[in-house]
């Protein structure tokens, strides 16, 4: 087994080393072949089958695609017969991640699926810890380190937590966005590199090392089941993947940026909320923004009036509030094209909506 993480484009993982981007850093590739040295073995075979030309390895600005590092991952993982890659004190034989896998696969929702991952890992390998926590609307996934794990530090603790946030996704089906990583070490070199291997704010040299994003997910049920693991186990990924087109959460995440505008009574902000500036709070490009919102049956512009109904309907049974500021509070520049949209949504003024309501 490679790595877990999943992409969405089945096509992508076939394309030659050529054809992909190459934006995963030469330092994990050295962390292999370090791994093989430990063993006192040679990585020649393993870089041959990546297309990996020796001297990369003493460039420090040198990028392999993902085809090239699942690749080697593959061979090396097969040859040392270790799918940690030399990261713990003792091996994880082939098929230890899969087994993982299996045992989550059966979880009711998310939040279940990787507190089994997190408990089993430690079955495994005692030389770190994984940790799921839970803080309002946050949830963290979070690694300790239980011993020096030397020069393959980074290396390690960056797999870990693509292949638990990538089987996340793959479990649920869906892109789940990360609001934050924090890594305990200071800036690699190669620092730019972790805006592609993890989309978000990345912080380095932080108290522990994690990934943040919101605990909603973890409601979310699994949508895989045993055939579709064996399928994927087979089809293992590389640790740079694509990101999930879908984010089965999208919509409720777009309606609660807008709804905490509307609450905060920043009435003018809600109408003047862009794509772009949603987009930028959601970490994705507008384009991708609309796409992803039509891909869920919603747009910007019906979802920004929900919210304004919602928010109209609620003051005028809440509140004795003239129209005029229930407009503003709803994100109406004024009382007139308010009167409109609401008569537009329920068919009544919102006096005679107000008036009805309460003779009800």
């Amino acid at each position: 087994m490679k790595s877990l993480a999943p992409t969405p484009e089945p096509a992508w993982q076939a394309l030659p080393p050529t054809a992909a981007p190459a934006v995963t850093p030469i330092a994990f590739v050295r962390a292999i072949v370090l791994a093989y040295e430990q063993r006192g073995l040679r990585p020649d075979q393993a870089l041959a089958q990546a297309q990996i030309a020796p001297q990369l390895l003493h460039d420090d600005q040198a990028r392999i695609t993902a085809w090239q590092m699942e690749r080697i991952s593959d061979a090396a993982m097969q040859e040392l017969d270790d799918e940690a890659l030399g990261w713990f004190s003792r091996r994880l034989p082939w098929g230890s991640y899969g087994m993982l896998a299996r045992a989550s696969i059966s979880s009711p929702h998310l939040g279940v699926a990787l507190a089994r991952w997190c408990r089993h890992h430690g079955l495994l390998a005692d030389d770190i810890a994984l940790h799921l926590t839970t803080e309002g609307d946050t949830a963290t996934l979070r690694i300790t380190e239980a011993r020096d794990l030397g020069a393959l530090r980074e290396f390690c603790l960056v797999s870990v937590l693509r292949n638990a946030h990538g089987l996340a996704c793959w479990l649920v089906d869906s892109r789940i966005p990360l609001t934050a990583a924090e890594f305990a070490f200071a800036a690699p070199p190669h620092a730019d590199a972790y805006a592609v291997l993890f989309r978000g704010p990345v912080a380095f040299g932080a108290a522990q090392t994690a990934i943040h994003f919101d605990a909603r997910y973890l409601s979310l049920p699994l949508r895989r089941d045993e055939s579709a693991l064996r399928q994927m186990l087979q089809h293992a990924l590389p640790l740079t993947v694509l990101q999930y087109r879908r984010d089965r959460l999208l919509v409720q995440r777009v309606r609660q940026l807008l709804g905490a505008t509307v609450a905060g009574h920043a009435a003018p902000a809600l109408a003047q909320h862009s794509a772009e500036s949603l987009a930028a709070l959601l970490h994705v490009s507008p384009r991708t923004l609309h796409r992803q919102l039509k891909e869920e049956g919603a747009t910007l512009q019906g979802l920004k009036d929900e919210v304004r109904q919602s928010r109209a309907v609620d003051l005028l049974h809440r509140t004795d509030r003239p129209i005029k500021q229930v407009a503003e509070a709803a994100g109406f520049v004024n009382e007139k094209s308010f009167i409109r949209a609401f008569r537009s949504w329920t068919g009544h003024s919102p006096a005679e909506f107000r008036r009805q309501s309460r003779d009800a």
